[in-house]
């Protein structure tokens, strides 16, 4: 799966012909952690469904710019740890 993050009121508007999405959220950069922060869920599509790509051990495709940055999804409950990308996914920078 490609991972793309924009500037974009819904996220069907970050998708090419022919994709699907397994969710979205909102993301912030935590340049002091080096992190990638993500959180919440896409109107359009619902939380993101990691346990997809994990499960199918599918790469997530993430541009080379992020590489170096600790990727992590904040849950936004009191019962769910965060999902550290780089621990569950495999990535491939491209």
């Amino acid at each position: 799966g490609y991972f793309r993050l924009g500037d974009v009121s819904m996220h069907k508007d970050l998708l090419l012909t022919g994709d699907q999405c397994i969710g979205g959220g909102l993301y912030q950069f935590d340049y002091v952690n080096a992190c990638l922060l993500l959180d919440g869920r896409s109107y359009d599509f619902g939380a993101p469904g990691w346990h997809f790509l994990e499960e199918d051990g599918i790469s997530l495709k993430v541009p080379a710019a992020y590489r170096g940055l600790r990727i992590k999804y904040c849950y936004n409950n009191h019962y769910d740890e965060d999902y550290i990308l780089s621990e569950h996914l495999k990535i491939e920078y491209i």
